[in-house]
């Protein structure tokens, strides 16, 4: 898929919101991703999960036996992602802060794990989801994206495979220009951010 024709699927969810927001890493931007109103339509998140798995193929990471994902955001795109993929999903959540594998999932050291993430940012998810599967012995191969905001930037410490690469502005909190400032925040994302107003 084409970064336009991935764009105007959000285009047509309503789904690419202009304002003020702030995004989960704590930073600010004039434009949010809400990729939640693109998941509740199955054939939209059919058509983006599938040209993901069909990348992520292309660039060498087809042996894959395990997709994990960091709840909640990558919840659905990893589950879809790994249909496609013909190989189970599980995902990890957050307790006490850390992500963890529980529900009885499984991961041995012989699977090829590859990390399924909504949309990165800083990487921050994606490295904690890594570090967790890590910790208990996952040969973690790569994360993979439907949209890199970061293009490129972002360490996620693995090979980051994203279907495309969407460069937007984000600012601290102390640095926003003029014209964002003016506008009211908005938080429209799932995770909790401490010191954050």
């Amino acid at each position: 898929m084409t970064k336009d024709e991935v764009l105007d699927i959000f285009r047509q969810c309503g789904a690419m919101l202009e304002g003020h927001f702030i995004l989960s890493s704590g930073l600010r931007s004039p434009v949010f991703l809400q990729k939640a109103k693109v998941f509740q339509y199955a054939q939209h998140t059919e058509t983006l999960c599938k040209a993901l798995a069909e990348k992520i193929h292309a660039e060498g990471f087809g042996d894959v036996t395990k997709v994990v994902s960091p709840a909640i955001g990558g919840i659905i795109p990893g589950y879809e992602t790994s249909r496609h993929l013909n190989v189970p999903a599980l995902y990890t959540e957050r307790v006490e802060g850390q992500f963890e594998l529980r529900r009885g999932f499984e991961i041995s050291p012989d699977d090829k794990v590859i990390v399924v993430e909504d949309i990165v940012s800083t990487g921050l998810s994606i490295r904690e989801c890594v570090d967790a599967l890590r910790k208990i012995g996952a040969n973690v191969i790569a994360a993979a994206c439907l949209i890199d905001r970061s293009s490129g930037e972002a360490d996620v410490g693995v090979p980051l495979v994203s279907l495309i690469d969407f460069k937007v502005p984000a600012y601290p909190a102390d640095q926003l220009p003029p014209e964002l400032a003016a506008l009211p925040a908005v938080k429209p994302g799932s995770r909790g951010i401490q010191g954050v107003k």
